[in-house]
């Protein structure tokens, strides 16, 4: 059984996710403009992890999808990271923890999930209880081609389990890989037939429900680093499959794709999880590393290494927080804060809210960690978090404000 401590997990993941220097990431660090580079660069980072959560929020002046990339990529144009899913594009959308740009070669790993949501997880069968907007649906986009959701047809409404019969009918029959989305243009879906949007040799590749769930699992642990059964099961929602996954770790087990190993926690105790060999001597070259502390990046509260809250507060001792859903008053930090990452540390989080009409940037809310008084201990934390808006700013073309 191998072994790792908190530090030696904590900066792997961050290696893994593109968040140290490209000699211990092998990631792009800058992508100018929005041409081929840029577009490339951005495809390295999804091809790591596996997926880019999509989200709607846009409070911030870019939406968790654009910041991810803004993150990890100097000179990214945002505009670009709204307009990555299209028919050239190496990338799929399709549900992974929640919905996701993934890319194409895991298309076939999702084969078991597409035939299981023939039954659709949220809303059964609506495609069987809606025949006839099931039919007409498929013969508009057969005869006329692709079409936006906010095209569909019936009576809008407020809230998302409300939605029109026909977006229903849609989100199902794209579930199942009968539709498949082309592109997003204002945040908004096109579908279109998969047949048209997924390369027939693409759809071809067959995968059996256990090879699948062994290339799902081995490319959670790409993104991670070190992991639990847990992470690497939520990383694709894979639920109710516990013997399943059990088996599908013994095989990578054997073939040697993966080995054993535990995390000594702050008190020493041992977290039962699993690495690569090759993560594993990386993680011994960046125990000597000496991240720079001074200079920060804002994440967003959707990145790849924020979502999975329990793993955050063990390696990061952060109480990662979405406050979104809250009324204002029973908010700690604000209604959708940024996390600050100063070298393997998380420094602050900072609450944003863009003004683009008057080019402004407004800070409504920054809070640090350290709630030391002395100036002069936390000012490595200020001035990492004053950089890390600075250069996020400066990405949105927006002037800091403070409120």
């Amino acid at each position: 059984m191998e072994s790792l401590g908190i530090r030696d997990v904590r900066r792997l993941a961050l290696a893994k996710a593109g968040l140290l220097k490209p000699e211990w990431t092998g990631m792009p660090t800058r992508a100018r403009g929005n041409g081929k580079t840029a577009r490339e660069a951005a495809h390295k980072i999804i091809q790591r992890f596996g997926y880019l959560q999509l989200d709607t929020v846009s409070i911030a002046g870019a939406r968790s999808h654009t910041i991810v990339l803004l993150s990890r990529l100097k000179g990214f144009d945002p505009a670009l990271g709204e307009a990555l899913l299209n028919a050239d594009a190496p990338l799929f959308e399709y549900w992974g923890h929640e919905a996701c740009w993934i890319p194409m070669e895991l298309y076939s790993a999702f084969g078991f999930r597409r035939r299981e949501f023939r039954h659709h997880p949220w809303w059964g069968n609506i495609v069987g209880n809606h025949p006839d907007v099931a039919r007409r649906l498929r013969r508009r986009i057969r005869d006329f081609g692709p079409i936006r959701s906010i095209e569909m047809e019936g009576q809008g409404s407020s809230g998302w389990w409300d939605l029109k019969i026909a977006k229903k009918v849609a989100t199902a029959l794209w579930s199942s890989g009968e539709l498949a989305i082309l592109e997003r243009k204002n945040f908004q879906r096109t579908y279109d037939l998969a047949s048209r949007v997924i390369p027939q040799h693409v759809r071809d590749r067959r995968m059996t429900p256990a090879a699948g769930l062994d290339a799902l699992l081995l490319k959670a642990l790409d993104g991670h680093g070190w992991a639990t059964t847990g992470t690497m099961a939520a990383t694709w929602r894979l639920r109710n499959r516990k013997e399943k996954i059990k088996a599908s770790l013994g095989r990578l087990i054997r073939e040697g794709h993966i080995v054993p190993c535990e995390l000594r926690d702050a008190k020493q105790r041992p977290v039962s999880g699993f690495v690569q060999p090759h993560d594993l001597q990386l993680a011994a070259r960046l125990s000597t590393v000496r991240p720079r502390m001074d200079q920060g990046v804002l994440l967003s509260p959707f990145d790849p290494v924020l979502w999975d809250r329990a793993r955050v507060a063990r390696l990061f001792n952060f109480d990662q927080v979405l406050e979104i859903f809250k009324p204002a008053p029973k908010r700690t930090y604000g209604y959708y804060c940024l996390p600050v990452l100063a070298g393997d540390r998380l420094v602050s989080r900072v609450d944003l809210k863009a003004d683009r009409k008057n080019g402004r940037l407004h800070v409504i809310s920054c809070q640090f960690e350290d709630k030391s008084s002395n100036r002069s201990q936390t000012a490595p934390d200020r001035e990492a978090t004053r950089l890390a808006l600075k250069r996020y700013a400066t990405s949105l073309n927006l002037e800091i404000h403070n409120i």
